[in-house]
């Protein structure tokens, strides 16, 4: 008799067969998800830059970032802005009482996440402090309505030639001074108010009480 010319075929054990591929998937399931959970952790690590303002004092910015010129005991610079109305206006012609002006832009988080501070404490004041709005970057009208989204009404200006910051020397957003009423800045900020803080230097460089 002719014998076969293959062997015969083995038995195999299924429930092992099968026990043994799932066993490879949830292996390797399971270090998918390790590998994921891994990059997402680094990816969503918290920032290590934030940094909270706590005090009403002078705030020196982390070394290696642009620095706004310090202007604290010097004269307002006589430039000319612009109202809704494209008239021109000459800081100058602000002073009289004290004035805090703040230098904002419709794409600056920090400066919409502080304009409801700034129209709570002109509220507060009255006309014993004028409020004053620069905006840069967009037209005096959007601005203003913008800013009115967030309580804002008080005066809204524009530097539409950007002279306004060159004059000061300001190199970031939002940007705040606090100026007497013969026209010297006494203070200066270069980072988002809480009304807190604004109300404490008014009181403090302005008002004297």
């Amino acid at each position: 008799m002719q014998r076969d010319r293959y062997p015969a075929p083995v038995a195999v054990n299924t429930r092992i067969l099968f026990a043994s591929l799932a066993a490879a998937v949830v292996v390797s399931v399971a270090g998918g998800y390790a590998l994921s959970t891994s990059n997402d952790s680094v990816a969503r690590a918290p920032a290590t830059d934030d940094v909270t303002i706590s005090s009403a004092g002078t705030y020196l910015e982390p070394a290696g970032i642009p620095t706004n010129d310090s202007v604290q005991g010097k004269k307002l610079p006589t430039v000319m802005l612009a109202d809704e109305s494209a008239n021109s206006i000459s800081t100058a012609d602000l002073l009289g009482r004290p004035l805090v002006i703040n230098v904002w832009s419709t794409t600056c988080e920090p400066c919409k996440r502080e304009l409801p501070a700034f129209a709570k404490i002109h509220h507060e004041l009255g006309d014993s402090v004028r409020f004053v709005g620069v905006n840069e970057g967009d037209p005096v009208a959007k601005a203003r309505d913008f800013a009115k989204k967030y309580g804002v009404d008080y005066e809204a200006l524009s530097d539409p030639n950007g002279e306004f910051l060159v004059s000061l020397g300001i190199s970031g957003l939002p940007y705040t001074l606090f100026i007497a009423s013969d026209g010297t800045i006494v203070a200066q900020k270069g980072v988002e108010l809480t009304a807190d803080v604004i109300r404490s230097t008014i009181t403090d460089k302005l008002l004297n009480r």
